[in-house]
């Protein structure tokens, strides 16, 4: 499902305007992002969590020219679904 067929179905399921729907959409996004950026975790009840994992730095070798090569320490973005979504997914229709 992408953004637009999301867009759509919650327009024709609230029967608010698609460019309503869309504009609340993004606002949504843009503040998990700058969230996320600033380095907080976002949670959302029911659903899940945006949360920021911290990478250890770490050596890493390059096989093909067999040499080492440093991975210095990074945030990487990471979502963990509730356990109630996860039962919902695990207990529906599978196509």
């Amino acid at each position: 499902m992408t953004k637009a067929e999301i867009i759509a179905e919650i327009s024709s399921k609230t029967g608010i305007e698609k460019v309503d729907v869309q504009e609340t959409v993004e606002a949504f996004f843009k503040v998990v992002k700058t969230s996320m950026q600033s380095g907080e975790n976002v949670y959302v009840r029911g659903f899940g969590s945006f949360v920021v994992k911290k990478r250890a730095k770490k050596t890493a070798r390059n096989i093909s020219k067999n040499t080492a090569i440093i991975i210095p320490e990074h945030f990487v973005p990471s979502f963990k679904p509730a356990k109630t979504f996860v039962e919902k997914v695990k207990s529906g229709n599978k196509k």
